[in-house]
C-alpha cells in the first residue's frame, strides 16, 4: 500500500491512531495518549514564537528510506514549503522533526527515526518524552540545544 492510497481510502479517516508504513508498504499504528496530543501542540506554539519565518505542520508525512514515518510535528522553512504543501507525503524532510514518546516506542525506535528523518533532509530531531523533558540531535548525533531555535525550552511543562 501507499501513502496517497491510505489518504484517499475512506476506511482510515478518523483513526484514534498515529499512522505509518514501513518499507515494505505494511500499516503501523500506534496509539496515543492525551499528553501526546498536548505536548505536540505546545511544542508547536512555540515553534512558532521563535521561529516565525516558516510553517509548523502538525502530524507531517515523510518519505524516508524505511517508507513513510509521520513526525508528530515539524517545522518547515517557506522556501522547503513551497516544494511539499501538496504533496500526499514530503518527498524532503522538513528542517525539524520533533517525535513526542509514547508508551508503545522504544528507545531504539526513536533514534532510528532521527537517521530516518535526517537522512530525508531534515538538519534536527528532537525527541519529547513523558515528562515534558525534549532531546535534540542533529546530523552529527545530541545537541545541547536546537542550533536552528536556540531559545526553545528544553522542558514543556503538563500543567
Amino acid at each position: 500500500m501507499t501513502w496517497k492510497q491510505i489518504c484517499l481510502d475512506p476506511r482510515f479517516r478518523d483513526l484514534p491512531f498515529k499512522i505509518e508504513l514501513n518499507k515494505r508498504g505494511q500499516i503501523i499504528m500506534s496509539p496515543t495518549r492525551n499528553f501526546h496530543g498536548f505536548f505536540a501542540f505546545k511544542i508547536g506554539e512555540q515553534i512558532r514564537k521563535h521561529l516565525p519565518d516558516g510553517e509548523v505542520i502538525m502530524e507531517c508525512a515523510v518519505d524516508t528510506a524505511d517508507g513513510t514515518k509521520e513526525a508528530d510535528l515539524a517545522w518547515v522553512s517557506k522556501g522547503r514549503w513551497a516544494i511539499i504543501c501538496d504533496e500526499f507525503s514530503s518527498s524532503i524532510a522538513p528542517e525539524i522533526c520533533v517525535e513526542v514518546v509514547s508508551a508503545s516506542n522504544s528507545r531504539e525506535e526513536m533514534l532510528r527515526k532521527r537517521e530516518l528523518y535526517i537522512k530525508a533532509g531534515a538538519q534536527e530531531y528532537w525527541i519529547c518524552h513523558e515528562d515534558g523533558k525534549l532531546e535534540f540531535f542533529g546530523g552529527s548525533g545530541v545537541l545541547k540545544k536546537s542550533r536552528m531555535c536556540p531559545k526553545f525550552p528544553g522542558k514543556i511543562e503538563k500543567r
